[in-house]
C-alpha cells in the first residue's frame, strides 16, 4: 500500500458539505471528509498513518513523497492497485478507479502470483 496525494482535501476538491457529507458519514462513518492536503513529506505521513490505523485494512502503509514521484510513475490517481513482483516488474495492474478498483481481482492475482514463485 502507497499513500498518494490527498484525493478530496479540504481546499482541493472536497466532499465535506450537505447532503454529500452526510451520506459519505452515514454509508462510510471512518471515512474523514476533514483533510488538508499536506505540503511536507512529515504532514503526508501523519495523514497516511491516521488513514491506516483508521482504516485497519491491515497492510503496511508507505508513503508517497511530496513531489508524487510514485503516484506519476504508476499514473495512480485516483485509484489503482498494483503487484510488483519479487524480481521488481508489474504482475497485475488494476484499471483506474472507482470503477476500474477492483479488489477481488487484485486478491486472485496475488494467490496466482505466490503459486508461481520459487522461494
Amino acid at each position: 500500500m502507497v499513500y498518494i496525494r490527498e484525493a478530496h482535501p479540504v481546499e482541493g476538491w472536497w466532499f465535506g458539505k450537505g447532503l454529500t457529507r452526510r451520506m459519505i458519514k452515514f454509508y462510510s462513518p471512518k471515512t474523514s471528509v476533514e483533510t488538508y492536503d499536506p505540503k511536507t513529506d512529515v504532514e503526508r505521513q501523519k495523514v497516511a498513518r491516521q488513514c491506516e490505523n483508521t482504516l485497519k485494512y491491515g497492510i503496511r502503509t508507505c508513503v508517497d513523497t511530496i513531489d508524487d514521484k510514485v503516484s506519476k510513475a504508476y499514473a495512480a490517481r485516483p485509484t489503482r492497485i498494483y503487484l510488483v513482483g519479487i524480481d521488481g516488474k508489474v504482475v497485475y495492474r488494476g484499471g483506474l478507479g472507482p470503477f476500474g478498483f477492483k479488489p477481488n481481482d487484485f486478491k486472485k492475482a496475488i494467490k496466482d502470483y505466490l503459486g508461481t514463485i520459487k522461494i
